[in-house]
């Protein structure tokens, strides 16, 4: 469990915390479960997505249990800068989808006295790192990872299976397209998925 830090009485004493794992985790209700506790202090929020992620709402994000908060689509992570001036947390969904400069603009935040909340799959759909939330782990004070539940083996999951040929890195989806996998079920599924290719 992730307790909010209790001192920062301080301007300029911003952090990162990186809330990671795979889909069907829970991440992005994690973070709208602390963005709205923050909204609830009368702390000044703003939240913000990659343009391309529309599944749910394009306005909002919005957890696979359908809770959801406003937020701002952009295009480049250099956009956050301009947007978030002075706010006092910073929310980010899907950061796996960002371009390498959001590792920067986190950290200019978090040094700029924000306190700056990060939501993303640690890895894509073939076990790999993902995008820049590798860097972003390592720049934050704080990383929870929270995990899924493997529909094979009833263990904790921590992979995110697709289960089409598409190849491509990023594909949004939902059910259909993916399922959460223990490590061995991953592995099994991987090998099957080999031998089922021409």
């Amino acid at each position: 469990m992730f307790l909010e830090n209790p001192i920062n009485t301080h301007k300029n004493t911003g952090w990162i915390e990186v809330i990671c794992g795979s889909m069907f985790s829970g991440k992005t209700e994690e973070l709208i479960r602390r963005l709205k506790r923050a909204q609830f202090a009368q702390q000044s929020v703003e939240i913000f997505k990659p343009l391309v992620d529309t599944r749910y709402a394009e306005e909002d994000v919005v957890s696979h249990d359908q809770n959801s908060i406003r937020c701002t689509p952009v295009e480049s992570s250099s956009n956050i800068l301009l947007l978030a001036d002075g706010v006092d947390v910073v929310g980010l969904d899907e950061a796996q989808f960002f371009d390498e400069g959001i590792v920067e603009v986190c950290n200019k935040l978090a040094n700029s006295g924000s306190r700056v909340i990060v939501a993303g799959l640690d890895m894509d759909f073939k076990g790999k790192p993902f995008g820049p939330m590798p860097n972003l782990m390592a720049t934050a004070e704080y990383v929870t990872k929270v995990h899924a539940i493997c529909v094979k083996t009833g263990n904790l999951a921590h992979h995110s299976h697709r289960k089409n040929a598409n190849e491509k890195l990023v594909m949004l989806g939902e059910e259909q397209e993916y399922e959460p996998l223990s490590r061995a079920a991953f592995n099994k599924a991987l090998q099957q998925d080999d031998e089922a290719k021409p």
